[in-house]
């Protein structure tokens, strides 16, 4: 792939396989990024894992706690009184029926999350091609089927992300923006680092967390220190416990 002068100039910035702690890598992101616009912070995570064995699936949700900078459309799909409920909570668009049938006709994907009410999924059940592949299908795993709407889109609108391991083993998910703050951008990084350790499935062997790296939208990845990520996080929980 042929990168512009504006990359390859972030790129030498950058020491060729050096680990950089996540302070230090997050730092560099904020150096290093070029683009006219607020770029998204992007994290990807190799793990050691093989998901094709479903006791080696790595899902979950995280609450970023500078939330992630971005306005999250909510779509919750439910009937009678849970369509009220919704609305009242702040959802972009509610409905039921109506909008399975908008969604499967006109394959109408203006939202960022969908959250369904459990009596819904019969319907919802008939999105999986169209929403599946997108990361929108609503999951009880994840905490988007649920009779608890309000909360649910609470949790989504105050900084809420899903992640989830892929068919290669690795995570991507975005930690905020390029314009957050360094502080920002090391908590909420290491809150989804520390997710990630957490759900670290009991069958899986070998090394775990392989590879951790950080990049701006249109900017270069930056490794990150895999031994300084632990002892990052390890001091964030006793600080927590203290």
């Amino acid at each position: 792939m042929k990168h512009g002068k504006k990359y390859l100039n972030a790129k030498k910035q950058i020491t060729h396989d050096q680990q950089y702690p996540l302070g230090e890598a997050i730092e560099l992101l904020r150096k290093v990024k070029y683009a006219k616009y607020d770029e998204t912070v992007n994290l990807t995570v190799n793990l050691g894992v093989n998901p094709k064995y479903p006791d080696q699936m790595v899902r979950g949700t995280v609450t970023l706690p500078h939330g992630t900078g971005k306005t999250v459309r909510i779509l919750v799909l439910a009937s009678g009184e849970k369509v009220k409920e919704a609305q009242d909570a702040g959802a972009d668009f509610a409905g039921g029926v109506e909008l399975v049938e908008k969604i499967q006709n006109e394959s109408w994907l203006d939202y960022d999350r969908v959250i369904a009410t459990p009596d819904m999924m019969r319907h919802v059940g008939k999105l999986g091609k169209i929403l599946g592949p997108r990361g929108l299908m609503p999951n009880p795993k994840v905490g988007t089927v649920t009779p608890n709407i309000a909360a649910a889109i609470q949790a989504a609108k105050g900084g809420q992300i899903e992640f989830k391991v892929d068919k290669q083993g690795i995570i991507h998910v975005a930690t905020g923006k390029a314009s957050f703050e360094g502080k920002q951008l090391f908590d909420n990084t290491l809150t989804v680092l520390n997710a990630l350790l957490r759900a670290k499935p009991s069958t899986a062997k070998g090394v775990y967390m392989k590879k951790v790296t950080l990049n701006s939208t249109h900017g270069p990845g930056i490794r990150v220190d895999v031994n300084s990520v632990r002892s990052d996080v390890d001091e964030a929980r006793r600080a927590h416990s203290a």
